[in-house]
């Protein structure tokens, strides 16, 4: 990738770890990965899944032996994060689903970072454990407490090594603030906040304050009949504290500025693209709806995905995108079927590479697209275990829309729904990726030459 793009389309990336078992007919529910997230210098990766579990890889050490070989990332920590729960007054039972993780800066030896579902957020300290003190006064070695009167020696306790053991403890639980399914989490930049959003409201939390939130965005209408759009994602900028945007399910994105007022209803940019009318059809509203807004890392632009294309935004002009990018348009005349079986509400996310310079999103049968901004130039990746052999390197796919077929193409009817990749994440600096691919994480890197 930092050479350019030119190699990439040739051959892409090579496998250098697969994790988290293999796609099979006894995969269960609670297995799916629901979202992946490096941290902010890359060498942890974490993922959620359905079942409410956080496994955090680390990346290993590189090896002396083979020094050009970059570290593997290997299992670090797994927890239970969310537990299934009901709500007895709703009468609504309360998936344990991880929706998001966000990581926190590394401050000390810990780490931390947040996890959320439907309902809860919560703050997790990840931390290394590798010293026990021995020889307490007033207990012997098994934890029992000794008998004073038997005590007749004053000893110090020490520090013994011991086995390494990561230990994951929750620090803080938000819960309470939310009436709808949270969709969003994000760390504002000054470190001391953060925000969550769910389907009509956006409330800011202190990360030491666990009983109170502020509402900051409020679309609900006083009467629900005239409710015509939710709020889809949401995300602070990365460098200043007072901006952040949201997207809608109408396709438009608002960029809030939180010194003007303390309910930001009014928006401080309203970013919309006109629809052609040559192009309206009944899927029109469904498919404009934006399922993932990311800034880029400089600030100056935003990334929103919706369900066919890819677009970038400037933040100084809001009329219209400045790229747009056809995810998967081979699937424009397959909207109808799409629709029957609720792929057409499927929610892609986008990531940028550490640059900016480059563009990843997922489609169907476990392909995921990669676009360059400086040379326009895209390709088709699979990831899979049959393509996907460690340190093999993957060759681009080509769908196949009508007419002949050639060899290495696929036709658009042979296409697996039921594949696909809706959470991808880059690493922040160099060029490693992790696509998750139902309960498959699949870790690729640029080729070494």
């Amino acid at each position: 990738f930092l050479a350019g793009f030119g190699s990439l389309v040739q051959d892409v990336l090579w496998c250098f770890s697969q994790v988290k078992g293999t796609i099979d007919a006894g995969v269960t529910e609670s297995d799916i990965i629901s979202t992946v997230e490096f941290n902010h210098t890359g060498e942890l990766l974490a993922t959620g899944d359905k079942g409410g579990r956080v496994v955090i890889f680390q990346r290993e050490q590189e090896s002396k032996n083979q020094p050009h070989r970059r570290g593997e990332y290997n299992v670090y920590s797994t927890f239970q994060s969310h537990e299934p729960e009901f709500d007895y007054l709703k009468s609504l039972e309360i998936e344990e689903k991880i929706n998001k993780i966000r990581w926190l800066p590394q401050q000390n030896a810990a780490y931390f970072l947040l996890s959320t579902n439907d309902k809860t957020v919560k703050l997790w300290k990840v931390s290394e454990r590798d010293k026990r003190p021995e020889g307490y006064n007033l207990k012997d070695e098994d934890g029992r407490l000794r008998d004073p009167s038997m005590i007749t020696v004053l000893r110090v306790p020490v520090l013994r090594p011991m086995d390494l053991m990561v230990e994951a403890t929750p620090r803080r639980v938000f819960a309470n603030a939310h009436t709808y399914h949270i969709n969003s989490i994000s760390v504002n930049s000054d470190y001391e906040t953060y925000m969550s959003a769910d389907d009509l409201r956006i409330n800011l939390w202190n990360f030491e304050i666990t009983n109170q939130s502020f509402n900051i965005v409020d679309i609900k209408p006083a009467n629900m009949e005239e409710l015509t759009e939710v709020i889809t994602a949401a995300e602070f900028h990365p460098h200043h504290c007072n901006t952040f945007v949201y997207s809608s399910s109408k396709g438009t994105i608002r960029l809030c500025d939180m010194r003007t007022a303390a309910l930001c209803d009014r928006h401080a940019k309203f970013f919309e693209e006109p629809e052609d009318p040559s192009n309206r059809s009944f899927f029109s509203e469904i498919i404009s709806s934006i399922s993932d807004v990311k800034f880029s890392h400089s600030g100056r632009y935003i990334m929103t995905r919706d369900y066919l294309t890819v677009k970038v935004w400037d933040l100084n002009m809001e009329n219209r995108p400045i790229e747009t990018y056809q995810v998967h348009d081979y699937l424009r005349s397959k909207l109808c079927s799409l629709y029957e079986n609720d792929c057409i509400f499927d929610k892609f996310e986008c990531v940028w590479n550490g640059s900016d310079s480059v563009i990843m999103t997922g489609s169907y049968n476990n392909f995921f697209r990669m676009f360059d901004r400086n040379t326009k130039r895209d390709v088709t990746l699979e990831a899979s275990r049959e393509n996907s052999k460690p340190r093999a390197i993957l060759k681009p796919r080509k769908v196949c829309v009508g007419g002949k077929r050639r060899k290495d193409e696929i036709s658009v009817d042979s296409l697996d729904f039921s594949k696909k990749i809706l959470h991808t994440a880059w690493h922040p600096t160099e060029n490693i990726i992790a696509v998750a691919a139902t309960n498959n994480l699949y870790i690729f890197q640029d080729k070494v030459n």
